[in-house]
C-alpha cells in the first residue's frame, strides 16, 4: 500500500485550506470506505485530511426537525432516542450498516459521499426530504439530496468542499417512516435492493379498529381489508429505492399512485407494480435483475405499511421485520 501524509485540522477551514494548498489530497472521516479502497489500490492519495477532529461537523440538533453533523457516526444515530421515535427510516438503516464495530467509526457524511447505490442510508434520506448542507472556499449551499446523487460515486460537491451535515423538516404525529434491508444473510452485507418509506395518514374510522389490525399474525392482505374498513386515507407520501438504479431514486410515480387514497389490499398490489415499474436493476454478483425487480412490488408494501404501523402503534419501541 502505498504511504501518505496524514493531516488533523481542528476547524472546517483548515480542511479546506489544506485541500486548496495539496496536491492529490482526500478526506477522510471515518474511513471505512476510503482505506478499503487504498487496500484495494483503486485510490492512492499523497495526502490525506481527517475530518474526526472537527467538533463543528459532529452536531446533533433536533430544534424545529434534525440537524445532523457528516461526522455524526452510525451508532450515534441509531442509538438516539429521538431520532428512532421521529425519523425511524434512518435509525433503521443507520442500525444495519455493518458491525456494531463499524458503526462505531463509519459516519453518514461518508456515507452519502461515497454515493454508492447500496449506502443504507441514502434512501432514508430521501424519503425524508432531507437537503445536504455544504461549505467550501465561497461559502455555505445547501443542495436537495435528490440533487446531491448524480450516479455511481458521483455527488454534487465542487472541488474542496465538505458536506457539512443534513437538515430535515419536522413531521408531525401522523407521519411514519421505514426502511427495509434485504440481503442474502442476516449479519455485515451489502443490500440487494433497500426500500423506505415515509407516509401521513389521515384516520377517518376508529383508532382501536386499526390498532387491533396490527395487532395479529395475521396475513398482509388482512391486516390491508382491516384498515380499509377503517377508512385510513395516505395524505402524503414517499418511496425511495436502492441498489435498483445507478442512484438510489424515489419512486415518484407509485407516490403520486398513493397520495389521497385510502389504503386497500387493491391499492397496494397497484403501488408494488408501479414501483417495480420504475425501478433500473442489473445484474450483479449480489442477486439478477429480475429478482430485484420482483423484491421491489414485495419490500415496497412492507415499508409503507411498517412506517404505517409506527403511527397508529407510537409506543411501541420493538419493529420486528414481520414478513406477513
Amino acid at each position: 500500500m502505498k504511504g501518505f501524509e496524514y493531516h488533523k485540522p481542528q476547524t472546517v477551514k483548515e480542511a479546506i485550506d489544506l485541500m486548496e494548498g495539496l496536491e492529490n489530497a482526500k478526506y477522510i472521516a471515518g474511513g471505512t470506505d476510503v482505506m478499503v479502497l487504498i487496500r484495494q489500490k483503486k485510490l492512492a492519495p499523497n495526502c490525506l485530511i481527517s475530518l474526526r477532529n472537527i467538533g463543528d461537523l459532529a452536531y446533533m440538533e433536533t430544534e424545529g426537525g434534525l440537524r445532523i453533523g457528516s461526522a455524526v457516526t452510525h451508532n450515534a444515530i441509531a442509538k438516539n432516542e429521538f431520532i428512532q421515535k421521529r425519523y425511524c427510516a434512518l435509525a433503521d438503516a443507520a442500525n444495519k450498516v455493518g458491525s456494531r464495530q463499524i458503526r462505531n467509526v463509519a459516519t453518514m457524511g461518508g456515507n452519502i459521499c461515497n454515493a454508492a447505490p447500496s449506502a443504507d442510508t441514502a434512501c432514508p434520506l430521501l424519503v425524508l426530504d432531507a437537503k445536504v448542507a455544504i461549505v467550501g472556499k465561497k461559502g455555505e449551499r445547501e443542495v436537495p439530496i435528490d440533487d446531491f446523487f448524480l450516479g455511481p460515486n458521483k455527488v454534487a460537491l465542487e472541488a474542496g468542499e465538505i458536506v457539512k451535515g443534513f437538515n430535515m423538516p419536522a413531521f408531525g404525529e401522523n407521519t411514519g417512516s421505514a426502511y427495509i434491508k434485504h440481503t442474502r444473510r442476516q449479519a455485515m452485507d451489502l443490500p440487494m435492493l433497500g426500500v423506505a418509506a415515509r407516509v401521513t395518514i389521515k384516520i377517518g374510522g376508529s383508532e382501536v379498529g386499526c390498532k387491533d389490525a396490527f395487532c395479529t399474525v395475521d396475513s398482509i392482505s388482512n391486516i390491508l381489508k382491516k384498515l380499509e374498513d377503517e377508512n385510513l386515507v395516505c395524505e402524503d407520501v414517499r418511496i425511495a429505492m436502492g441498489v435498483v438504479a445507478p442512484r438510489p431514486i424515489r419512486a415518484k410515480k407509485a407516490e403520486e399512485a398513493m397520495r389521497g387514497k385510502v389504503i386497500s389490499e387493491k391499492l397496494f398490489e397497484e403501488l408494488g407494480e408501479i414501483a417495480a415499474s420504475e425501478s433500473q436493476p442489473r445484474d450483479s454478483i449480489r442477486g439478477e435483475a429480475w429478482y430485484r425487480r420482483d423484491m421491489v412490488k414485495v419490500l415496497t408494501k412492507r415499508a409503507i405499511l411498517k412506517a404505517v404501523d409506527r403511527v397508529i402503534r407510537p409506543d411501541d419501541t420493538i419493529w420486528p421485520e414481520r414478513l406477513w
